[in-house]
């Protein structure tokens, strides 16, 4: 098992997703973000069922940045409830791992 994750979130526009992911490498929180186009979510809000066109993001970080990226996700989102699942990364490509590990330092 590596201390790698895979932190999923979303946004609603293009130019805040991609504010999110260049803050996130900026400040080493992150490795590399991708950003996704086009997925619909439905969902329950305040009681009622919507659906929304949005970005999601694939945030690759190491788990000692977690509350930090957290943190930023908040500070940076637009949406009072920002999405923030956190998924572990059992193994990989050992060159990836370890530029990712370098690139968070």
């Amino acid at each position: 098992m590596s201390d790698k994750l895979l932190v999923l979130t979303t946004s609603g526009s293009k130019i805040e997703a991609r504010k999110i992911a260049e803050a996130l490498v900026e400040r080493k929180l992150a490795a590399c973000v991708n950003i996704v186009p086009g997925i619909m979510s439905v969902y329950r809000w305040e009681g009622k069922i919507a659906e929304s066109a949005e970005y999601l993001l694939l945030i690759k970080t190491v788990e000692r940045h977690e509350e930090q990226l957290r943190a930023a996700i908040r500070e940076l989102h637009s949406y009072d409830l920002p999405e923030f699942v956190t998924v572990s990364v059992k193994s990989g490509c050992a060159d990836y791992l370890k530029w990712l590990e370098d690139s968070v330092v």
